[in-house]
């Protein structure tokens, strides 16, 4: 089976040398996250999840969520293991105080969902989807709902979801039907059928709170129509007690390719009690605070699993004798070929980790900080970053576990290893909270046009000034410099044409977004190679090194090409017959 060993060193080699995370001890709200705290912090998370949490997801997965009757049974142990996990303060390690939570930087439970998800992905989601309804109940939500049901979301006493996809609307909201009648004592009767909900139905928790988009009567047609309701499985009495079901059961639940012990649930609602979240018809709104947040929890999804694929690997190849490589050894390790896949396994993971620990601790920033210009540039790199991080993370995770089942040549087939478990488990990542394609027309067709283009212009000026001010490592800061002189070239071509020639910046928008996501990686790298001249560990300083220039010889001279991609006319091939394609 695969193993999972939390990478503390390389956690804290981010957390400190590259991202210097001290620096959030200067905002009042995490005046005491220091990083000896933390580091503290962050062994005892780790020795829960290796101990308890990671056992479970090799024999969950063989096992997977069973449904009968409505009813839905999670393998054995995960439910004794949620209420450890709840209990012990990880779920809401960063909910405020007032609501259960720890009040601790967001950094800091998305490290704790790295491990996470490493350990036990299908596991992660039940916890992950709780904050993500919290969260959109702290944002909209009336005082009365946050008293109700904030405390024991906040704690992960109680599990949350979002209700939006129907089987004829999945990325098309403006076509979901659930129906929301008004009644007399200000309730709504929800009506109408839900698919491809996580965490649906289970006995893991005492109640669900489902976050559902649903239709007034009276709204207008399309995406303005829509609004946001809270649905509890059991109704909550007026003294915080549990009263009796709601009117909604579960149908049945899908068979997936991957992520078995997660239940996805087809919930039918059958006038079913709810309660609106925030003003009518500002549905959209209202979910996407949950939605934008749930992008960046998916990127750790697949951050989890490009570091359980890579360790794994690594790990293999160390002990694997097959041959012997022109060196003389036995060891997998030393041939090049597989010497090439895992060092573009470490370039890929590392690089990825950078970019999701900044983007998250932009987000404490944008929340926390004093300075209304600190906070605007901070929210500013986050609207730019969470379609990367999203997609570029789970892209990679599934890559990454390709990879991985290379390495083992026939025995990474198998299911004795558990490495075919990181594919399966991670596509799926590719394509919930919004598919990568997806991501990457927000990227292109929103993000680069906000504010009037002022999001990606920050972000190159801010590699620029890393570029201007490095000395040494020209082995990165020579082809980073071609990187984003490329892409300054494309977002600007981007930015003028798209109006006008939509179908070749559409077309070509995965392939930008690549290049964005690789772009950053090279500003990582550099960062890295800098921090780690100056570590105490040889060992580590030479391995980090090695990696940067690997990324660099390899990897960061895919920008100016996947670039050339996306100036490419696309007329002749939008044009053809679509009998044809």
């Amino acid at each position: 089976m695969a193993t999972f060993t939390a990478p503390l060193r390389e956690m804290g080699f981010v957390l400190n040398d590259v991202l210097h995370i001290d620096q959030l001890t200067k905002i009042d709200a995490f005046k005491d996250a220091t990083p000896d705290f933390i580091e503290g912090l962050l062994d005892e998370a780790a020795k829960l999840i290796q101990g308890q949490i990671a056992p479970l997801n090799e024999p969950s997965d063989a096992v997977g969520a069973q449904w009968k009757d409505g009813e839905v049974t999670l393998p054995e142990g995960m439910k004794e293991a949620y209420k450890l996990f709840w209990e012990s303060g990880w779920v809401g390690l960063s909910n405020p105080t007032e609501f259960g939570g720890q009040g601790l930087p967001y950094l800091i439970s998305k490290v704790v969902e790295e491990m996470l998800c490493s350990a036990n992905v299908a596991f992660a989601l039940y916890p992950g989807l709780t904050t993500g309804c919290f969260e959109a109940i702290l944002a909209s939500g009336s005082d009365e709902q946050k008293q109700t049901y904030l405390p024991k979301l906040g704690t992960g006493e109680w599990t949350g979801t979002m209700c939006i996809t129907e089987p004829h609307a999945g990325t098309d909201l403006a076509s979901i039907k659930t129906k929301a009648i008004p009644q007399d004592d200000g309730s709504f009767a929800i009506e109408g059928g839900k698919i491809f909900i996580t965490s649906g139905e289970h006995t893991m928790a005492d109640n669900i709170i489902h976050f559902v988009l649903a239709r007034l009567p009276d709204a207008p047609a399309g995406i303005k129509g829509l609004s946001t309701f809270v649905v509890p499985k059991f109704l909550v009495n007026d003294d915080g007690s549990l009263g009796e079901r709601n009117a909604f059961r579960c149908a049945s639940i899908e068979h997936k390719m991957g992520i078995h012990a997660s239940c996805t649930c087809v919930l039918d609602f059958e006038g079913a009690k709810g309660w609106m979240v925030g003003a009518p018809n500002t549905g959209i709104q209202n979910m996407f605070v949950m939605m934008n947040l749930a992008r960046i929890m998916v990127g750790f999804q697949g951050l989890g699993q490009c570091e359980l694929a890579t360790q794994n690997a690594i790990a293999y190849a160390r002990d694997r004798k097959q041959g012997k490589a022109f060196n003389g050894e036995p060891e997998i390790i030393h041939h090049p070929d597989v010497r090439r896949m895992l060092l573009q396994m470490k370039a890929t993971t590392e690089g990825a980790r950078v970019m999701a620990y900044e983007t998250s601790m932009f987000v404490d920033i944008a929340h926390h900080h004093p300075d209304a210009a600190v906070r605007e540039e901070a929210q500013d790199w986050v609207d730019l970053n969470t379609p990367l991080v999203k997609a570029f993370c789970t892209d990679s995770a599934f890559d990454l576990g390709s990879t991985a089942i290379q390495v083992y040549g026939g025995h990474g087939y198998i299911s004795e290893y558990g490495i075919e478990q990181i594919v399966r488990d991670s596509k799926i990542l590719c394509l919930y909270e919004g598919t990568n394609g997806v991501q990457a027309m927000d990227l292109v067709r929103r993000k680069l046009m906000m504010h009037g283009g002022r999001l990606p212009k920050r972000f190159i000026e801010r590699v620029r000034g890393a570029l201007n001010e490095a000395s040494g490592h020209d082995f990165i800061t020579g082809p980073l410099k071609a990187a984003v002189d490329a892409l300054a070239d494309t977002t600007d071509w981007l930015q003028q044409s798209f109006k006008t020639d939509p179908n070749t910046g559409a077309f070509g928008c995965v392939d930008y977004q690549r290049a964005f996501a690789l772009t950053y990686l090279g500003y990582n790298w550099l960062r890295m190679a800098q921090a780690a001249e100056a570590h105490s560990d040889a060992a580590f300083k030479a391995s980090k090194l090695a990696t940067a220039r690997f990324f660099a010889s390899r990897m960061l001279g895919q920008v100016p090409a996947l670039l050339a991609n996306v100036q490419t006319p696309v007329d002749e091939l939008m044009e053809l017959d679509a009998a044809l394609v």
